[in-house]
């Protein structure tokens, strides 16, 4: 397990909500496991507030993400409905809801009122065939095998690799020459 805090303060509503957004795919692209739980603490006053605490569990891996959204309205309840369809309407089709956290703002001199809505949220990961990876994807899991086995390529049937991905073996040199250089390795 492991924990991932998500935190952004701004005079700007707006700017709070879509940073939070921002930070959460930089911090959770690369991050394998999924959201086990979160904790969401939203806050208004002369700065809005919005921090995210994620329990990131690896047992299993799933498609992780953050959704905010923010509205004003006539009132609280048209804002808070208005934020609501607005999240529903960017979830996943088959995300799982982790954790949610609405809240309602009135500006003390023009009195508008402003709804934010935040959703985290698990998706399953769709799966692809290996002829379907990127290079990122095949260097990614190329990296794995190789790690697994010291960093021997010779433990590698490249005719056969380079089938199964569905490119040239020269492709899959090339692949295992710039792992080893990132590594630092000499081909042996």
């Amino acid at each position: 397990m492991k924990l991932i805090n998500i935190q952004h303060d701004s005079a700007s509503i707006e700017d709070c909500v879509t940073n939070i957004v921002l930070k959460s795919r930089k911090y959770l692209s690369d991050e394998k496991g999924y959201i086990a739980s979160s904790k969401i603490d939203l806050s208004f006053g002369a700065f809005m507030n919005l921090s995210i605490t994620l329990a990131i569990d690896f047992k299993k891996d799933m498609g992780k993400g953050i959704i905010t959204e923010y509205s004003h309205g006539k009132n609280r309840e048209d804002a808070l409905k208005k934020a609501v369809e607005n999240i529903n309407k960017k979830l996943p089709e088959a995300a799982q809801i982790v954790d949610f956290q609405v809240g309602t703002y009135v500006t003390p001199v023009t009195r508008r009122t402003y709804a934010v809505a935040v959703a985290v949220y698990n998706t399953p990961i769709e799966k692809k065939t290996l002829e379907e990876f990127g290079i990122a994807e095949r260097r990614a899991l190329l990296k794995r095998v190789l790690e697994a086995f010291n960093y021997n390529p010779r433990i590698l049937n490249i005719s056969e690799v380079a089938r199964t991905f569905g490119v040239s073996r020269d492709s899959i040199y090339y692949d295992i020459e710039q792992i080893l250089k990132e590594k630092g390795i000499r081909r042996r």
